[in-house]
């Protein structure tokens, strides 16, 4: 399946901000549907496929998804959510990942924006695919990215990937940690956020989610009346809408995941708030509607740059 056009139907709105979507890349995963969802039932896969255009491609029995960030203009700020794998990243024990060498930083710049002019980074949590492009390689040494931005990374997050601080921390993790977290820290770029801390400003209002990682958080947007909610990895994949009791393989605590999944769900539905995955093909954005089976999925393209 081909990539989408870098820019096309990427920008919404929320009020009066801008958001637009930073792709990385977007393509069949390297997991078929069975190995990534636990829980996972093929026939009721198959019932909602016709729900899920471009979700799936049969040919290769593999899900379709992207890995994007979020662009947010607001508050006179640049603020960027999740940074995807980044580019000549080691990651032999994911091929997928590994040695990445993606346009990402020219799709920045197709939306008018210089890696100097982010003000803010936030991580949702620390898993490597939301924190590659966090540093470069520069001269041989892992930089900030984002010269100029502050790092916002869960405290609680940080204690659980931090081999530092957790010396249980799986090697692999270790070594993201270490090229894509570590030299932020080390250019004292880096804030650490307890519960309750709220630095975005006005009309932001970043919330513990827990469940696929501890320290994993969300942030709810809300301007002039609409809402938005940046979901990072609560869900991966609209199947989720409609079985929210399916986890991916990585969610750490099951039953927390899929707690902390409804609850999102029912917010998104009650406040006519916009679902912002981290994963989602296109068209990326989603309306989450209450139905007789509980939730469902109306898709929500965006504007062409």
């Amino acid at each position: 399946m081909p990539c989408v056009d870098a820019q096309a139907g990427n920008r919404w709105n929320i009020g009066s901000i801008g958001i637009a979507r930073i792709e990385e890349r977007q393509a069949p995963s390297a997991f078929a549907p069975e190995t990534f969802m636990t829980g996972f039932d093929m026939k009721v896969f198959t019932a909602h496929l016709h729900l899920m255009p471009g979700f799936y491609s049969p040919e290769q029995h593999r899900l379709v998804s992207s890995m994007h960030s979020w662009l947010i203009r607001a508050n006179g700020k640049r603020i960027l959510v999740d940074t995807c794998c980044g580019n000549h990243k080691e990651r032999p024990w994911m091929p997928g990942f590994h040695q990445l060498n993606t346009r990402y930083l020219e799709n920045l710049r197709a939306q008018g924006v210089e890696p100097e002019d982010i003000d803010v980074v936030l991580c949702t949590h620390l898993h490597l695919d939301h924190i590659g492009w966090n540093t470069r390689l520069e001269n041989g040494r892992w930089v900030p990215t984002f010269p100029n931005a502050r790092y916002l990374f869960s405290e609680r997050e940080d204690a659980r990937w931090n081999p530092r601080r957790n010396p249980a921390t799986d090697p692999n993790r270790a070594m993201s940690y270490d090229d894509s977290v570590l030299p932020v820290v080390q250019a004292g770029q880096a804030q650490l956020l307890s519960d309750g801390d709220q630095p975005l400003g006005s009309g932001f209002r970043i919330e513990p989610s827990p469940g696929h990682t501890p320290g994993h958080i969300l942030v709810k947007l809300e301007d002039e009346g609409e809402k938005a909610v940046f979901s990072g990895d609560i869900l991966h994949h609209p199947i989720q809408v409609y079985q929210p009791d399916w986890n991916s393989f990585a969610c750490e605590a099951p039953e927390v995941a899929r707690r902390t999944r409804r609850e999102v769900l029912a917010y998104c539905a009650d406040e006519k708030a916009l679902l912002f995955p981290a994963h989602f093909a296109a068209p990326h954005v989603a309306a989450i509607e209450r139905t007789a089976e509980g939730f469902g999925v109306r898709y929500v393209p965006g504007a062409a740059a």
